[in-house]
């Protein structure tokens, strides 16, 4: 139900906000320019992260003016869990625009019924967000040894990962042309006193901070070495950058580490890539282009998703992930091939908005444009909808790898 204590003042901002981008101006409005910064990040040009959206834009839809139907069925299952529709959170790293970050995210997740991605790299530990939602699931990217690798690995397991999240999509690219967000290593006395007047023009988040006690954290528990000390961000980075690229070999051993249970393989952009992972074994795909900060100039997830889909759909689970922001985008990707999506910017967006309400107020927005759209394509379910139901333009697709 949506919250309706600020009718006492009549001036007074509604939390609630009717569209993903709402909840983004709001997020710009409330955070310090670093911050907000990380948040809306890309790489070198921003070709790619512009590409992302722009693409749902240039898609459209055939629908249906009479005999529709009343029914709006949305669950599906995906990497073993039951799920009220083809969203899940997508692992992203140290979300300290919140007190309470990927656990606040957890919670609307749940509430909600879908499942939540946590990043290696997070601000909270696994063990705390599957407590807080039981169909989680725990990403990894290629850093340390390979009895370092187990050793996380395992310890997700133990904490109730229902899952493990491969990413592979990073070149380390880095230079943007509108400048790279000033991000501390950690908040100690001299990067406090160095942001304080981005901190002082944003006293709404500097509040949510001040009420818990606590400064945000940069640290990775989640990479924690037993009985060592939590490694800040750019410390996890540095190990990761010196970790040697990992092989299709490399794959295949993490995927029989991890036994029967679902494995993703997150940044596959195409078609032989899908292939030889289906040969390494792994149980789905997610295509991305890790949101944009990757390679720039790769092309949008929904571009490179149809040739994908026809190529290996029959034969492992297939997501995308990068620039959802609307329930119709949902419904586009279905209608190309996905068994669903994965969100990032747009639940941290509601995330910086409202906490865990905005997330769950992004996660009822996904969900209202998704029956919208069911309803004018005619559709009694997302699993009804066909490539027929969507229009692409010629030279739309981006078939990569053929």
């Amino acid at each position: 139900m949506a919250n309706l204590s600020w009718l006492k003042n009549p001036w007074a901002q509604s939390p609630w906000f009717e569209t993903v981008a709402v909840a983004q101006k709001r997020a710009k409005k409330k955070l310090p320019k670093s911050v907000y910064g990380a948040l809306v990040a890309g790489s070198e040009a921003g070709l790619t992260v512009d590409d992302n959206t722009t693409a749902f834009r240039q898609l459209g839809f055939a629908p249906h003016v009479a005999g529709l139907s009343d029914k709006r069925e949305m669950a599906t299952r995906v990497m073993g869990q039951d799920i009220s529709m083809p969203v899940l959170i997508s692992p992203t790293g140290v979300q300290a625009v919140h007190p309470d970050g990927e656990v606040a995210v957890a919670r609307a997740a749940a509430a909600r019924g879908t499942a939540m991605g946590l990043s290696s790299f997070a601000s909270k530990s696994i063990e705390e967000v599957a407590a807080a939602n039981d169909k989680t699931f725990f990403q990894m990217y290629w850093v340390g040894s390979r009895e370092t690798l187990v050793q996380r690995m395992e310890r997700a397991r133990a904490a109730g990962a229902k899952g493990l999240i491969m990413t592979l999509d990073w070149s380390f690219s880095n230079g943007r042309d509108w400048g790279s967000p000033a991000i501390p290593e950690k908040m100690d006395l001299s990067a406090m006193v160095k942001f304080a007047p981005e901190g002082i023009l944003r006293p709404k988040w500097l509040l949510e901070w001040a009420k818990t006690g606590n400064v945000p954290d940069l640290t990775t528990p989640n990479l924690t070495p037993p009985d060592g000390v939590a490694p800040t961000f750019f410390g996890a980075y540095g190990e990761w950058m010196s970790t040697p690229l990992p092989t299709w070999e490399d794959v295949a051993w993490l995927r029989e580490q991890w036994g029967d249970g679902p494995f993703m393989l997150k940044g596959v952009m195409r078609v032989d890539d899908a292939k030889r992972a289906v040969d390494a074994g792994v149980t789905a795909i997610s295509v991305s282009n890790h949101g944009g900060n990757n390679l720039d100039g790769t092309p949008a997830p929904i571009r490179a998703l149809p040739a994908i889909a026809e190529a290996v759909g029959g034969d492992i689970e297939v997501l995308l992930d990068g620039g959802i922001r609307r329930g119709s985008d949902v419904v586009k990707a279905v209608a190309l091939g996905a068994d669903a999506v994965m969100i990032g910017r747009a639940y941290l967006w509601g995330l910086a908005a409202n906490g865990q309400a905005g997330v769950e107020n992004v996660l009822d927005i996904l969900s209202g444009g998704i029956g919208s759209a069911l309803m004018g394509l005619g559709k009694n379910s997302i699993h009804e909808l066909t490539p027929d139901d969507v229009f692409v333009p010629d030279g739309f697709r981006r078939d990569l790898g053929i």
